[in-house]
């Protein structure tokens, strides 16, 4: 495989995740979408964009490179079900409006999705555990936020238009409470904008299985509405008047959170 990920050491405790970022295509994947997917509309377009100021903030950064419809790495690799109802798995069957991803019979071999998960899942997931015991080793403790975007209807996952700010910490099991009631309230004073803690998103794979309280390691996921930044039809334009304030908001949650571990 050629670059899977980008990776940025920063010199906080914290890990800032972006699964879902990337726009690479394998070939066998590329050759066999549907014309409709062709424009990769379920991306979590603009990712590291909007949160280009973590560097600056002092954060480490990693960042996927290939698409989530080569494979998804915010999905474990037994490809259990994360949650009840409609949903993608470790290698996406459909799009997120129920439809099918790829052409009849161009979906990739067993054997290419063995190389995807070796090559592409691996390296990521690797990433992430050695930064966390990095962080957990220098500071005692390690954060890590995992940054998530997804349009504000999408009839087939969610009923109703998706709250601005959908955060998911496993019902409780991936931070610590007060850390969430602190985001919350960050939240709640954040003005036009709404929130939901462990709503229809309460984090995917990453957040629980990273997520250990007990141990010092505290993960959030968010999961934010695309209307809060950018257009949410194809091309999909990145929109700097929607995405300022929201960016306020996001350094202030992020910034909560370090103060919060700081006790």
């Amino acid at each position: 495989m050629d670059k899977v990920l980008s990776f940025h050491q920063g010199t906080l405790p914290l890990l800032i995740s972006m699964p879902h970022a990337g726009l690479k295509l394998t070939p066998a994947v590329r050759d066999g979408l549907v014309a409709p997917a062709r424009s990769l509309p379920d991306t979590d377009w603009h990712i590291p964009q909007l949160y280009d100021f973590v560097r600056e903030l002092g954060a480490s950064v990693v960042a996927a490179e290939y698409s989530r419809f080569v494979i998804d790495l915010n999905r474990p690799e037994d490809d259990q079900p994360l949650y009840v109802g409609a949903t993608t798995g470790l290698y996406p069957a459909t799009l997120f409006d129920g439809s099918p991803l790829f052409e009849e019979g161009r979906v990739p071999s067993v054997e290419e999705r063995a190389g995807y998960l070796e090559g592409i899942w691996r390296p990521y997931h690797d990433t992430l555990r050695n930064e966390l015991a990095r962080l957990k080793e220098k500071f005692g403790y390690a954060l890590l936020w995992d940054a998530h975007s997804i349009r504000s209807h999408v009839p087939h996952l969610f009923d109703g238009k998706l709250p601005d700010f959908n955060l998911g910490t496993f019902n409780g099991a991936s931070c610590d409470p007060q850390l969430a009631a602190r985001l919350e309230a960050v939240c709640g004073e954040a003005q036009g904008y709404s929130h939901v803690l462990n709503g229809r998103f309460k984090g995917g794979h990453i957040t629980r299985h990273y997520g250990d309280p007990a141990n010092d390691i505290h993960a959030v996921q968010l999961e934010l509405a695309q209307s809060t930044y950018m257009e949410e039809v194809e091309p999909f334009t990145y929109r700097d008047d929607l995405a300022g304030p929201t960016q306020v908001v996001l350094r202030q949650l992020l910034e909560a959170t370090l103060a919060w571990a700081k006790g």
